[in-house]
């Protein structure tokens, strides 16, 4: 079963290449301008989550794929890497597969000349990482 968290991560992924998320079963779609900021999730994707998680969305869902968010978040889907893209896909613990990754529709994807999409990182946590390991190199 994916995480609440982890289906954040997949949709931030996605939407830093420009995926939408479709809400009201269809009618509305939103992608936000900017997802992280500094070490955090920015405002406007903050909302956007929030209004995912909201019952008054109806069923929503990644752009170009089938699964609900809903559906992502019960014990039968898990997220997992594409093995094209190495982007988090949705996979179903039982059964078939799912056929498409989102990123069938994106021309040029995968580029490895491009930064790949990311989480928010804490600077100091990750320098504090790297002196903590360079510290036991040279002990």
């Amino acid at each position: 079963m994916a995480s609440e968290q982890q289906v954040k991560r997949y949709l931030a992924y996605w939407f830093q290449l420009g995926k939408k998320v479709v809400l009201r079963n269809g009618q509305e779609t939103l992608t936000p301008e900017k997802v992280i900021a500094g070490d955090r999730y920015s405002q406007e994707f903050e909302e956007i989550w929030q209004k995912i998680l909201s019952p008054k969305s109806g069923e929503c869902h990644l752009e170009g794929t089938e699964q609900t968010i809903d559906q992502l978040l019960t014990p039968v889907w898990d997220l997992s890497s594409c093995s094209r893209c190495e982007m988090p896909v949705p996979v179903k613990m039982a059964g078939m597969p799912s056929e498409l990754c989102p990123c069938n529709d994106i021309s040029g994807w995968p580029n490895t000349e491009l930064p790949a999409p990311r989480e928010p990182i804490s600077t100091p946590d990750k320098l504090t990482a790297i002196r903590d390991r360079l510290q036991r190199i040279s002990n």
